[in-house]
């Protein structure tokens, strides 16, 4: 449901001064979104390869990715293959929001067992002031992304701000990496990116624990440990 192309991103994200832009479309699941089943992926990865010819690699890169939904019973939209060709996966929940709480937790965990998993996105689901979200156990959820080495999403968008700063001073005291993610579905969606920059210094986030603060070439070394690559 992105409305730039993939040439334009790359060029507004180069412009503003970024490194890499990690594209994440939604997974088929959000048929609602023309989430991306594995065909297209593929034929999109393709398309960033040809986007990546005209970008010198040492300055601006774009990198393949997915916000691949997590379904119900905590498994992955797309296929093993699907996902293992991918720079990062971040795996997020669009659906089933009635699940009693502890059933969500179990999912989120599970989701995050996945070994292809790299990122748990906007975790509780919430929308300020109209949706609670689903309500897991965060600090479950945080105590298993910290023993799997994987990283969670701060979800810059102001209507999500989604981890908390209370639940990300948590998360990194336990050794986990936060992303800084604008969740852009435009090229002014980039702009909401000072929120979140807010909440993490209200979260007092240091540059290095900061996943997207790294180099290109650091957060696909961060991306394979996730993997066990």
């Amino acid at each position: 449901d992105g409305q730039n192309s993939i040439q334009q991103l790359a060029e507004h994200s180069r412009g503003l001064g970024y490194r890499y832009l990690l594209l994440c479309d939604h997974s088929k699941a959000a048929f609602y979104a023309n989430g991306l089943d594995e065909k297209r992926l593929m034929a999109q990865g393709k398309e960033i390869d040809e986007v990546n010819k005209r970008f010198d690699p040492a300055e601006f890169r774009v990198l393949k990715g997915i916000e691949c939904d997590i379904l119900a019973d905590g498994s992955m939209d797309l296929s093993d293959d699907a996902l293992a060709s991918l720079d990062g996966v971040v795996a997020s929940i669009h659906s089933n929001f009635n699940l009693p709480p502890e059933a969500q937790t179990e999912r989120l965990c599970r989701a995050l067992e996945h070994r292809y998993v790299t990122m748990l996105g906007h975790p509780t689901g919430r929308l300020i002031l109209s949706r609670t979200g689903y309500n897991p156990d965060l600090r479950q959820v945080i105590l298993t992304a910290a023993r799997l080495g994987k990283s969670i999403e701060l979800n810059a968008n102001p209507h999500r701000l989604d981890l908390s700063w209370r639940m990300i001073r948590f998360a990194v005291r336990k050794g986990v990496k936060i992303a800084i993610n604008p969740d852009a579905h435009s090229l002014d969606g980039f702009n909401v990116l000072r929120y979140g920059v807010t909440i993490g210094r209200k979260a007092w986030l240091r540059k290095e624990d900061v996943l997207n603060a790294m180099s290109a070439d650091e957060f696909l070394a961060a991306s394979a440990t996730m993997r066990g690559d």
